[in-house]
């Protein structure tokens, strides 16, 4: 997910992402650890887009 999109996107929104993108994370370390994960890389994207959407939050909560 591009920085572009999580700016256009309403808090609401935002938490939905964030709840959605820890929920496949912990999905992708469970797989992880049983030896199923395909895509390794996926792990490391979903960590970023976490950070990225966090970030998003504490802006718009500072500004208010």
């Amino acid at each position: 997910m591009k920085y572009e999109e999580i700016v256009n996107k309403s808090v609401g929104e935002l938490y939905d992402s964030l709840f959605n993108l820890k929920k496949e994370l912990l999905n992708l370390r469970i797989q992880r650890a049983t030896n199923a994960l395909t895509n390794s890389s996926q792990i490391r994207k979903n960590r970023r887009d976490v950070a990225r959407i966090k970030t998003r939050l504490t802006q718009l909560t500072k500004k208010k």
